[in-house]
């Protein structure tokens, strides 16, 4: 069998396979061999959203141990949160305190605890200065393997999005933006998923907001992101209005807008659906509770059966095992 292929610059390679498995290339007989690659986080989640349409439902994770209990669930993409990441790293509010190396760094673990686990979209907030300091932020974004990411037209003193007071930059500022990201993920032939993400709607309402997204649609941005509806009919008339781009719901029970259900956003035709206060939140109420029993009881009243071993293996534990034994090593003779 030959396989003849030809380039645009008429550059001819001819590869015949025999029957003994052996192949010749322009006549030099090769060996066999067979290349396993790991399929990227972000061709992984960009063939999600071309293959299929499904809702891509990503709780918000912001540590190591709540991506693990995500993944065991089973879910098929992550959303590493900046509002998380700033209160679990930092100990502080949403109010752009955390920069590129804090984000960063929180995302390369997550992202990597399994190269085989499912995609990371992480946040990149304002992309953390001018032109220069976007295509920093994206190529260590793609060097981390984070699969997508979102950047925003706020002022660089921003602040959470379900928060008030929000200002924005002028429209040629945040497209300066999305073009540096694309510029920068073209130029490195990565597949990360760019996400437009526009935060107008408080200062200058939803006309302002179709405007920006389109605007960013029409420099390549993959996906876009309007924040904080304040209505079901507003968040259903904005897949309308930028359809068929695929538009990115952010879920914040007790935030901005209404309560959306992940059936509801899948019928309105939103493709990715993100929960940023999904671990955090109940994080917040669970650790409160036990510290208010230890303070006044005495004990911090954890379950039987839920200790030290088995929170281990929630991280991997058996995995590690596995990797000691097989290697040769001693480390778990005696068991854990």
């Amino acid at each position: 069998m030959k396989v003849g292929d030809s380039s645009s610059s008429n550059l001819a390679i001819t590869i015949t396979v025999e029957k003994d498995g052996f192949y010749e290339v322009n006549g030099t007989r090769q060996e066999p061999t067979v290349s396993l690659y790991m399929t990227a986080g972000a061709s992984k989640l960009r063939r999600m959203l071309r293959e299929t349409d499904d809702l891509i439902v990503c709780p918000g994770v912001y540590d190591g141990i709540s991506a693990r209990i995500a993944m065991g669930l089973g879910f098929k993409a992550m959303y590493m949160t900046g509002a998380g990441t700033t209160a679990s790293r930092l100990g502080m509010a949403d109010l752009g305190l955390a920069q590129l190396y804090d984000m960063r760094t929180n995302a390369e673990m997550i992202a990597n605890l399994d190269p085989f686990g499912p995609p990371l979209i992480a946040d990149m907030d304002t992309g953390y200065g001018g032109p220069l300091m976007v295509s920093k932020s994206v190529q260590q974004y793609i060097q981390a393997g984070v699969a997508g990411f979102h950047i925003e037209d706020q002022i660089q003193n921003k602040r959470c999005g379900h928060l008030a007071g929000k200002k924005v930059v002028d429209l040629e500022e945040y497209l300066t933006r999305i073009r540096a990201a694309k510029l920068t993920k073209d130029r490195l032939r990565s597949d990360i998923v760019l996400i437009a993400r526009t935060d107008a709607l408080q200062q200058h309402g939803y006309d302002e907001c179709i405007r920006r997204l389109k605007a960013a649609r029409d420099l390549g941005a993959d996906v876009g992101l309007l924040e904080g509806f304040t209505s079901k009919e507003m968040a259903r008339q904005a897949v309308q209005d930028l359809a068929p781009w695929p538009l990115l719901l952010n879920m914040v029970e007790n935030g901005a807008g209404p309560i959306i259900t992940t059936k509801e956003a899948q019928e309105m035709g939103f493709r990715i659906m993100i929960f940023s206060f999904a671990c955090f939140a109940p994080a917040y109420l669970g650790i409160k509770s036990a510290l208010e029993r230890l303070k006044n009881e005495g004990v911090v009243g954890i379950p039987d059966g839920l200790g030290p071993k088995k929170l281990f293996e929630v991280c991997g534990l058996m995995d590690s095992m596995k990797i000691d034994t097989e290697a040769g090593g001693s480390g778990f003779t005696n068991g854990v």
